[in-house]
C-alpha cells in the first residue's frame, strides 16, 4: 500500500521478531498486555492474520480509541522533545532520505486490537513521518480477539 502527498511511502508487511522488545519491555504497554491477557504467543499467531489498514491522523481507528497514537502534532512535538537524542536522529534519518529520494518503503507500524481498543504497539516514528507530509499512513492491524475467539 501506498502513502502519497509529493512525496511517497510504501508501506508492507512488518517482522513480529524484531519487535519483542515493544511486547516485553516497554512500560506503556504492559497494562494493556494484561487487561486483555495478551501474552507473546497470541499475539505472534495473530499477527500472521493482520492486515494493511489506513490510519488518517486520529486517536480512532475502525472506530477504536488507539492508545498511545499522539496523533496531535502538538503531542508529537511534546513526545519527540522528550525522546532520546538517538530516537530523533533516526526519525531525522528517515526524514532525509524521504526528502532526498522522494519516496521510501517502510514496515507498517503496528496496531493491535482487541475487544473494541487498539493499541500502537509500533512504528511511531514511520507514522509521524506520514502525519507530518500530510499522508494517510497504513498499518499492519492485528486483532487478537479474534485470534483468542480462534483459540477458545
Amino acid at each position: 500500500m501506498q502513502s502519497t502527498s509529493s512525496l511517497t511511502i510504501t508501506w508492507h508487511k512488518p517482522d513480529i521478531d524484531g519487535e519483542a522488545w515493544e511486547f516485553h519491555n516497554h512500560p506503556a504497554k504492559q497494562e494493556y498486555y494484561r487487561r486483555h491477557g495478551i501474552d507473546w504467543p497470541c499475539l505472534t499467531a495473530a499477527f500472521e492474520m493482520g492486515r494493511l489498514e489506513p490510519y488518517p491522523r486520529s486517536d480512532r481507528i475502525l472506530d477504536m480509541p488507539v492508545m498511545l497514537s499522539h496523533h496531535r502534532y502538538d503531542d508529537y512535538a511534546r513526545y519527540l522533545a522528550k525522546a532520546k537524542r538517538g530516537y530523533r536522529l533516526n526519525y531525522a534519518r528517515m526524514e532525509d532520505a524521504l526528502q532526498r529520494a522522494g519516496t521510501l518503503t517502510l514496515p507498517a507500524p503496528i496496531v493491535l486490537a482487541c475487544h473494541g481498543e487498539a493499541l500502537l504497539f509500533s512504528g511511531y516514528r514511520r507514522l509521524c513521518l506520514a502525519w507530518n507530509y500530510g499522508m494517510v499512513p497504513y498499518v499492519w492491524l492485528v486483532d487478537l480477539a479474534s485470534e483468542r475467539t480462534r483459540e477458545s
